[in-house]
């Protein structure tokens, strides 16, 4: 319901309004550019939230009456958000999007009606649902990539500043960091490379046998071994004799074994060799920030600080992304992300120079 003007509203009030005004032609634009980019339901959802926002921009612009004025521009947040929905429209825009229905002030606002206020939670939610479809569809290479950057970046610096503190010469540290790296990144890809392999030797041990199949239609209906299959897998009984049947009536003749089913071994050994690879570029990608500085010859507490310095700029990076992919607030898990990478390499810097060669 739109309200009508008010007679001779304040100037403070003609402030805020304008500004809500603003926010809602530019939320509307985020989720229009958003929907230029999406095709089917998802593109229905934001054209749908996009008319949400324009009745509420009706509302303010009936609240101001003459008082409407030119238009103003929104708070920063949203501009930004409108400029990266045009550029890149991803999940990490929803993300952003989901955060800003969160801080709506309807709820609380006398001007707003209470209709607004329950839009805005819906929104949240209908916002949230889109931006975790977007996260499911994040290939794992980008998780892996992330978490794996991350853990070479905590371990090496960790590693890089505690041989530091305990006095070694620089030339120690640097073949000491250069080691970590090499070590970590051979032992991230050798365990996912046992991982991919495993989850998929799993899989083909779990698929029912070719020879399963193809004596089906050979079964004794009345003794109807089939059922017990299913029973096996944890349907009930009485389930498992339905689907039994249901199965019998459809099996006409075996199907024949067809060479494309079978498991091609090269092909799981290549699956697993890529996500190998992948894992050590990833977390070496991450370990080889700490030891820079080292490699451009620097040294002593100049070439700490550097690594230090570089290694938080990369871990407020990563922690934004996770705090994204997450849900969670971005900037909460940078500074956490942050925290935990320093205490770790701090622990370590002490330890060095408990044991070093000073001690």
């Amino acid at each position: 319901m739109v309200a009508g003007a008010r007679p001779d509203p304040g100037p403070r009030e003609v402030r805020k309004w304008r500004r809500y005004l603003a926010d809602e032609r530019a939320e509307a634009a985020v989720y229009r550019d958003l929907a230029k980019r999406r095709t089917g339901e998802e593109r229905e959802i934001l054209l749908a939230l996009a008319d949400a926002e324009g009745r509420h921009e009706a509302h303010w612009r009936a609240l101001l009456g003459e008082h409407v004025g030119k238009p103003v521009r929104g708070d920063v947040r949203t501009r930004i958000l409108g400029v990266l929905a045009r550029r890149f429209g991803s999940v990490f825009v929803l993300a952003l999007a989901q955060r800003a229905e969160t801080r709506s002030p309807y709820p609380t606002d006398v001007d707003a009606t209470v209709a607004m206020g329950a839009d805005e939670r819906i929104h949240e939610e209908v916002v949230r649902a889109l931006a975790a479809r977007g996260r499911n569809r994040l290939s794992g290479t980008f998780r892996a990539a992330v978490f794996g950057a991350n853990d070479g970046l905590v371990s090496n610096l960790a590693l890089v500043l505690g041989i530091s503190g305990s006095g070694v010469d620089n030339h120690i540290v640097l073949l000491t960091g250069l080691a970590g790296l090499l070590a970590g990144a051979l032992s991230m890809g050798a365990g996912e490379y046992v991982s991919v392999r495993s989850q998929r030797e799993l899989l083909e041990a779990s698929a029912p046998g070719e020879g399963a199949r193809q004596a089906v239609p050979l079964l004794d209906v009345d003794a109807n071994e089939l059922a017990l299959v299913y029973r096996a897998r944890g349907m009930p009984a009485a389930d498992a004799e339905k689907r039994a049947a249901d199965v019998l009536k459809r099996a006409v003749q075996p199907e024949p074994v067809s060479g494309s089913d079978a498991v091609d071994e090269h092909e799981a050994i290549g699956t697993g060799l890529g996500a190998a690879a992948a894992s050590f570029c990833f977390f070496a990608s991450g370990a080889v920030i700490p030891v820079l500085p080292y490699l451009f010859g620097m040294e002593g507490t100049a070439a700490l600080v550097v690594a230090a310095a570089l290694v938080g700029v990369a871990l407020l990076g990563t922690g934004l992304v996770v705090g994204l992919l997450s849900g969670g607030p971005p900037v909460k898990r940078a500074l956490r992300q942050l925290a935990i990478g320093y205490g770790a390499a701090a622990a370590t810097y002490l330890l060095g120079m408990l044991f070093g060669t000073g001690a």
